[in-house]
């Protein structure tokens, strides 16, 4: 056994199959992958790691199993799959995924692929442990990949926890042992027991809270989007692949944009804080339809579009233009009167975080400070902006303006 310290909660005892997968490379690949990515550059004190995550989920899942009764090579399988389940993170988290998955076809729970071989499938091979199926938990899986992977599931309840301590802010709190107690299986779905609405309630809401100031804050965007076109770059332009990009960690994304020219400019900009700035930053009811969560293929038409009608090197737009918000925790499942229901069917909170969710959207488009005016105004005629209901949040502080004003 090995007990670790933990920032969040306390000691962790780590042993079996778990404690020989720790010093594995693709484990401990992790200590050097941000759990939040850009958001560093927005809360200098949130520089944990996914290895910390890991460490973290391993820990609730191995309570979890202790609750409901689980032992012997079912819960063995369950805690290698919680250790491992972001091995397939690429660099900076989620910040270039959807990159990674329209090159490789992969997103980050997708590890067949690197647990079918190398050190990680010798210790699960050495446990008695099918690596195919601990990969499966990590998807989801199965019932008990429901734990890993799932509305209830340990991964949420570490993250949000951590990131709220490591950023400082108070709105990620949530009440992991009354979580776990709570936890049942029914009919094959995980649940949370009669009379625990507000408990699923309760995660529901630390996650809504978080994405504005935390996940969605508007430095934290920029940061991605510039990352996100800098990657893009690095794969067209350099003879760096799409496999070799997903297996780099932070750092070595980082020296690999700064050492070639053609992202040279991007990896200053990011390793210095030295971002571009809104030239739009627009409510979803004054963005066209057709503009939510818009496509790559038709987001990068778009920019070369404004950057011609203002007059700009296309690499000084980038477009953000997320999909419409979602909560996968309303559909979380709750035993009420005898009978499991949705939390969506249960709860009158949902409909109203739903609305803040779609208050909060804002579609965004950057530049570098210098021509952000220009851009600003050619964004709004050639996105067909509604200038008469969105707001944009101009640099200076305190200052707001609508979008009339940049006519």
């Amino acid at each position: 056994m090995k007990t670790i310290k933990d920032s969040v909660h306390d000691y962790i005892e780590v042993e079996g199959v778990a404690r020989a997968l720790l010093d594995t490379p693709p484990v401990q690949r992790l200590r050097h992958i941000t759990q939040l990515g850009t958001v560093t550059l927005v809360y200098p004190s949130a520089n944990h790691t996914r290895f910390e995550h890991s460490l973290g989920v391993y820990h609730i899942a191995n309570r979890a199993l202790g609750h409901l009764g689980i032992e012997g090579q079912q819960a063995e399988r369950v805690r290698a799959a919680a250790l491992l389940h972001d091995v397939g993170h690429g660099p900076y988290s989620h910040n270039i995924e959807d990159l990674l998955y329209r090159h490789t076809g992969k997103y980050h729970d997708e590890v067949h692929g690197l647990l079918d071989s190398g050190a990680v499938a010798q210790v699960l091979d050495d446990h008695g442990l099918d690596p195919a199926t601990v990969a499966d938990l990590v998807e989801g899986k199965g019932e008990l990949g429901q734990l890993v992977s799932g509305e209830l599931d340990v991964d949420r309840m570490d993250y949000l926890a951590r990131d709220a301590h490591h950023t400082g802010v108070p709105y990620g709190t949530i009440d992991h042992g009354r979580l776990i107690r709570e936890l049942r299986f029914r009919d094959g779905e995980l649940v949370l027991d009669e009379g625990n609405v507000q408990t699923a309630e309760s995660l529901l809401l630390a996650r809504a809270l978080m994405n504005p100031v935390v996940y969605s804050h508007h430095v934290a965007r920029i940061a991605k989007a510039m990352l996100r076109r800098a990657s893009e770059r690095l794969l067209e332009a350099t003879a760096v692949d799409a496999g070799q990009l997903r297996r780099m960690d932070d750092a070595e994304l980082l020296v690999a944009l700064r050492d070639h020219e053609a992202t040279a400019e991007y990896g200053r900009r990011i390793a210095y804080r030295d971002l571009y700035k809104r030239g739009v930053w627009a409510e979803m009811d004054a963005v066209p339809e057709d503009l939510i969560g818009v496509g790559h293929d038709r987001r990068r038409e778009l920019e070369r579009d404004i950057a011609e009608s203002a007059g700009v090197d296309r690499e000084a737009v980038v477009l953000d233009a997320p999909a419409e918000p979602e909560m996968t925790e309303t559909s979380s499942r709750v035993m009420v009167g005898g009978e499991i229901r949705s939390l969506a069917e249960q709860s009158t909170l949902v409909r109203a975080l739903r609305a803040a969710q779609r208050d909060q959207w804002r579609l965004g488009v950057y530049a570098p400070p210098e021509q952000q005016e220009a851009v600003g105004e050619a964004a709004v005629s050639v996105l067909g902006i509604d200038v008469e209901d969105a707001r944009v949040q101009d640099i200076r502080p305190g200052v707001h303006a609508t979008l009339d004003e940049f006519q």
